[in-house]
């Protein structure tokens, strides 16, 4: 007689638990230095799907040989019935406490995160139904299989809790984070991990064939990571002193995940990680990680690829190096239901975050949070930053998580980049046009508002005039991005004038001959400068770099709602000291002066850091859904739109690909013809996307007019139609804007 553990298609109980011992040994054999008591792991590997021997599991999913006589009650989740599989006296003989065994019974059962109210009656005539069959299963690798009630010492239908038991949770998170990792690549039929056995010859060989063509060799910041890849580390490196290759260095032939802020930063790495540095087996290698994964694994248009299997690599963690955003990995300090897996896998990863300047106050609490988790359960981490705000350091200390930081701080003293004039006025037209001469003119400013006044106040220099913000649709900002970084390549002789919001300042790989921007805060302001002479000495005795600080009463745009006021304040007075030449140790004088602990404790930015580190830490474990959790960590205050007026212009088009959309996959296609039809519909799907602008819920919400329409892409997913002015060079305008 045969035991269902899958229908579609049909798979065995034995063949399921197979697969996952063979992952098991996957993972211990590529991972053997991992802290986790390994027989117990093999243990749940072994027993988790146990319960489905249950006839009413095996006539719901399809087995004709089964049927249960039990017709008018609720199937207990298989995995509660599976911990009754387990003999408690055989554990103990193998050495396993009774403390191991509830950590062992706990993660059987909530290996699927079922809510279970339980019923005596309905879990005692389910375990009788299969005690009358059990004799009829057969697994070689499980001798004389029994079946009783577990006891209440070793499982009360709770979880385990850090508060009550701070070792035994650890453990637990190990256990069932990977049981989980194992289980979830086995129903994918996936090899769990991918075995990084190629970065560090990737990099030498990338170095030997720049040494080929210079003398080149790896620099002090990437030598002092490489010297210092066992241990944690943060350091701070000026723009263009080869960061990527650091980190890469320091993660070494390990599991790595290399987070950054912005997905086109991520989109950008991956490539030139996948172009020119590991450039064989990508989709065993590395992994892009991103809530637009899919979409950029098409684009790569490698008919040797097959991007659904690589997507669910990707997406399972089993990637040897991953490149992704901070939400991919870090939510799971809200500790959701099923958050183990992932501080598990980081529980044998290295980490690196880069840019850590860039985050809001929630990301950098939740990044303190994490990283005091992964110190706690065995992982390593890298912080490299252009600037470092000082009270990071002082955060990181209180909360006793132990890194070394080097006196060194990596810049290049041969040669200056930015001469600085600041100017206390708000920033106008004029001034812009006055500075341009047939040279490359990049302006920021804070605000959208802001930057499209500006473009129509150089209405007569039209033809010169580009715009770049968030309130294009993904198309027309696809396309600008293109522009900007053709106009800003160091090689090009293009000239003309950009004006910016914060949307370049880390994103994008520009170089411009003339920064004018309005101040943000000091942070923002030293990665705008990176965009003018990125790698360029500046020779001449002139200013490149022209700061609008405000007038006294009327502060530069997006004061007190963009950018915190207190902290604005505070680079403000700290600019002002300067004017001429502002070296990368100047820099690094200000940022130490601006973001200390001392001045910045009573601002607003400060305390809402603490406030949500401590509304984190006071949340209790698995009190939270991971949908939740998703919502809340990306903080989403935006709504994604299609303007009125690209609706009409595209309503063909997207009526067209609403069609592919809706086509069903068929079982009896070929798997070719499955992968090709899931691929038309992402394919779909992105057309549609490509014509869609996040804007503020507040402005959707108060300007979405009484005639609503919505394009329905899935069961659960909507876009609104939304009436607003729009146009390829300005973008979305609303009237209370």
């Amino acid at each position: 007689m045969e035991f269902l553990a899958k229908s579609n298609p049909q798979e065995t109980i034995q063949e399921h638990t197979d697969n996952l011992i063979r992952n098991y040994y996957i993972l211990k054999s590529t991972y053997p230095n991992l802290e986790i008591d390994w027989d117990m792991l093999y243990v749940a590997c072994l027993y988790h799907d146990l319960g489905k021997i249950n006839p009413k599991f095996q006539e719901k999913i399809g087995n004709k040989d089964i049927r249960s006589n039990l017709k008018n009650i609720e199937e207990v989740p298989h995995s509660f019935l599976s911990i009754s599989f387990l003999d408690p006296n055989t554990l103990m003989k193998k050495g396993l406490s009774e403390r191991e065994i509830k950590v062992l019974a706990t993660a059987i059962a909530y290996h699927h995160e079922r809510e279970y109210e339980y019923n005596k009656q309905e879990y005692k005539y389910q375990l009788d139904e299969i005690q009358q069959i059990i004799q009829e299963f057969h697994y070689d690798k499980l001798e004389d299989v029994k079946i009783k009630k577990i006891s209440k010492k070793y499982f009360n239908y709770d979880y385990i809790y850090k508060r009550n038991d701070k070792t035994m949770f650890y453990k637990y998170v190990l256990i069932k984070g990977l049981l989980n990792r194992i289980d979830y690549s086995a129903s994918a039929h996936l090899d769990v991990e991918y075995k990084n056995d190629f970065l560090i010859n990737s990099l030498e060989r990338m170095m030997d064939s720049w040494r080929n063509q210079k003398n080149a060799d790896w620099n002090n910041l990437q030598k002092y990571m490489y010297k210092h890849s066992d241990e944690n580390v943060i350091v701070v490196a000026q723009t263009g002193m080869g960061k990527t290759e650091a980190g890469l260095l320091w993660i070494g032939d390990n599991k790595g995940f290399f987070t950054l802020p912005l997905k086109a930063a991520i989109n950008s790495i991956y490539k030139r990680i996948k172009d020119n540095i590991v450039v064989e087996n990508i989709e065993e290698r590395v992994g892009l990680l991103h809530s637009d994964t899919y979409s950029e694994y098409i684009k790569l248009d490698d008919d040797l690829i097959d991007f659904e299997e690589y997507f669910s690599k990707t997406k399972q963690l089993c990637m040897p190096l991953t490149i992704c955003t901070l939400d991919q990995l870090f939510d799971f300090v809200y500790r959701y239901r099923g958050f183990e897996l992932k501080l598990a896998t980081l529980a044998y990863s290295k980490v690196i975050i880069d840019e850590v300047q860039m985050y809001s106050p929630e990301l950098i609490a939740y990044l303190i949070i994490g990283l005091k988790y992964i110190k706690e359960v065995g992982g390593k981490f890298a912080i490299m930053t252009a600037t470092l705000p000082s009270f990071i350091v002082d955060l990181l200390r209180q909360k006793e998580i132990e890194f070394t930081l080097p006196e060194e701080i990596f810049i290049d003293e041969t040669y200056n980049r930015h001469s600085m004039k600041v100017i206390e006025n708000n920033l106008n037209p004029e001034f812009i046009i006055n500075m341009y001469t047939n040279n490359k003119v990049l302006v920021i400013v804070n605000t959208v508002r802001k930057a499209q006044e500006l473009y129509d106040g150089l209405q007569p220099f039209a033809d010169k005039v580009d715009l770049i913000h968030s309130a294009f649709i993904k198309k027309d900002r696809n396309e600008k991005e293109e522009a900007i970084l053709k106009i800003g390549d160091t090689k090009s002789d293009d000239c003309g004038i950009w004006i910016a919001t914060q949307v370049v300042e880390a994103s994008l790989d520009i170089d411009f001959d003339l920064l004018i921007t309005e101040l943000s805060d000091l942070n923002g302001l030293f990665q705008r400068m990176g965009r003018c002479y990125r790698k360029r000495e500046l020779k001449e005795e002139k200013y490149n770099c022209f700061v609008f600080v405000g007038e006294p009463e009327i502060a530069p745009s997006g004061i007190g709602y963009v950018i915190d006021k207190e902290i604005f304040n505070l680079s403000k007075a700290e600019v002002i000291k300067y004017d001429g030449v502002i070296s990368e140790k100047d820099k690094i004088r200000m940022i130490n002066s601006v973001y200390n602990l001392n001045k910045v404790k009573d601002t607003t930015y400060f305390k809402k850091i603490i406030e949500t580190m401590e509304y984190v830490n006071n949340i209790e474990d698995y009190e939270k859904s991971k949908a939740e959790v998703k919502y809340k960590f990306r903080n989403i205050l935006t709504c994604t739109v299609i303007p009125q007026v690209i609706y009409e212009e595209n309503e063909d088009l997207i009526k067209e690909s609403l069609s592919i959309l809706n086509m069903k996959i068929d079982n009896k296609l070929s798997k070719a013809e499955k992968l090709e039809l899931k691929k038309q519909r992402s394919l779909a799907r992105n057309r549609i996307l490509d014509l869609t602008v996040n804007i503020d819920y507040d402005k959707y919400s108060k300007n979405q007019g009484s005639d609503k329409k919505d394009i329905q892409l899935s069961k659960h997913e909507k876009i609104p139609v939304f009436p607003c002015n729009y146009s390829k060079e300005k973008g979305v305008e609303i009237k209370k804007y």
